[in-house]
């Protein structure tokens, strides 16, 4: 009795062992998930802000025609690398979410075979339950 004890306290320590590797998983996925929100909402400002910039049709000069040209260039690269930040960050964010799933599975097995160890606990320790007396004789009497 005293070993199936000890293997309950032991279960239910790593049932909060994995509880809180299943938080810390859950504060990294949320950390990606708003990272990737940021650049998600950068990329798209800076593709609206290239689309103005290009749209524009009334220059003074070839001067000012040749700097907004540079300007959208430079504009659409930072729009390039900014897209890409947030496909690895999606890809991150995935990921994270992908173990945090994972650590929840874990816990919830521990948890699943502490129960189980409870009520075998729970089973050695409840008094047997003594059946009906055997029957006697045949079924016809």
């Amino acid at each position: 009795m005293r070993a199936e004890q000890a293997r309950l306290r032991r279960l239910q320590r790593l049932e909060r062992v994995r509880a809180i590797a299943k938080q810390g998983a859950a504060v990294e996925a949320a950390q990606a998930e708003g990272t990737l929100a940021q650049l998600e909402a950068l990329a798209e400002r800076t593709r609206a802000l290239t689309d103005d910039y290009r749209r524009r049709s009334r220059f003074a000069d070839g001067l000012e025609l040749r700097q907004t040209g540079h300007f959208v260039a430079g504009l659409q690269a930072i729009t390039r690398t900014t897209t890409d930040d947030a496909r690895r960050a999606k890809a991150l964010a995935d990921r994270k979410q992908q173990e945090l799933a994972q650590a929840e599975r874990s816990r919830a097995a521990v948890e699943d075979r502490a129960l189980a160890q409870e009520k075998a606990i729970a089973a050695l320790a409840a008094p047997p339950v003594l059946g009906a007396r055997k029957a006697i004789g045949t079924g016809l009497e």
